[in-house]
């Protein structure tokens, strides 16, 4: 069965709008065009005429302006409508998934299906974590958002990178508690932004819980360093998992998008992490970017700029 793509009302006003828009503007520029060539060619010394059809092209290249800059306004429209259409459903995806699950296992208790209590208790693990996965993609929809629409209130002080490692390392802790891992940690002294430390710490450790959780256990591997020139700030997270094709490098840092090393590794995950820490970072005016090949691991950087000790 084919399945068919239904265009949301939005879409299809807009694209509507754009039909009469093109009809309405563009139809009759066109004939007032060639009524102003007209009067060009065959005005002849007739100062009149000459000066009717050059006011008339000018009238008509304005008229064209204006068409294609509101083609160009209709056109993004549809776009943003587009997005906002495809967020809605990724959200209503994986709310959906938990919420089956914890449905499912409910009723199961509920009608007393399950007698062993070692399964009883498998099934209250399973609604607890539903449930655990479900707080945390709250919470990071609601962080995501405040941090786009601009509510979101951070402190703008300076800051020594030293003490944002710091906090990211008690809660990159708790997430590889009881697990190996070869951390390396590389910071060179008197490092300083102008931000948030817990939001900074925030997307750090987000980088560093995904460094853990892409990386195979035996031999796993990360470097996390921070180094500074005059203008910037460098912090690099470095593993050695499973790596990021090329073509997928720039859609991680897109809401819901995971990449399909990820989603093959069985994982799991929101795909809001990293975008998380890329609405972080450019709200501290900073940048953040990838390198990685597939196998090889993959580096995350991020760059801020650099808060002069004469400052503080």
């Amino acid at each position: 069965m084919v399945g068919v793509k239904i265009r949301s009302p939005t879409i299809i006003f807009l694209q509507r709008a754009r039909m009469v828009f093109a009809l309405t503007a563009l139809i009759p520029t066109v004939f007032i065009t060639v009524i102003g060539i007209v009067l060009l060619a065959t005005g002849g010394s007739k100062s009149a005429a000459v000066v009717g059809g050059i006011l008339v092209l000018c009238f008509c290249g304005t008229a064209l302006a204006g068409y294609a800059l509101g083609t160009i306004l209709v056109t993004r429209g549809a776009s943003l409508a587009a997005v906002q259409n495809e967020f809605l459903s990724s959200v209503s995806h994986e709310l959906r998934t938990p919420l089956t699950s914890i449905r499912l296992f409910i009723d199961t208790l509920r009608e007393d299906r399950v007698h062993d209590p070692a399964e009883k208790q498998r099934c209250l693990n399973v609604i607890h974590q539903e449930l655990a996965r479900l707080d945390g993609l709250v919470a990071k929809l609601l962080t995501l958002s405040r941090i786009e629409s601009r509510h979101a209130a951070f402190d703008r002080r300076p800051v020594a990178v030293a003490d944002i490692v710091s906090e990211a390392m008690v809660a990159f802790e708790a997430i590889r508690f009881g697990t190996e891992v070869d951390l390396k940690v590389s910071l060179e002294p008197g490092l300083m932004v102008n931000g948030d430390q817990s939001a900074l710490a925030q997307a750090l450790a987000n980088l560093l819980g995904n460094a853990w959780k892409y990386t195979p256990p035996q031999g796993r591997r990360i470097e996390l360093s921070a180094t500074g020139d005059v203008r910037e700030v460098s912090i690099v997270v470095a593993d050695n998992g499973v790596g990021i094709p090329g073509s997928e490098q720039k859609a991680i840092f897109n809401k819901f998008r995971r990449g399909s090393a990820a989603v093959n590794s069985g994982s799991t995950g929101t795909g809001l992490g990293l975008a998380v820490v890329r609405a972080i970072v450019t709200a501290h005016r900073g940048k953040i970017d990838v390198h990685s090949e597939e196998n090889r691991g993959a580096r995350f950087r991020i760059l801020l700029p650099r808060q002069s000790a004469e400052a503080v």
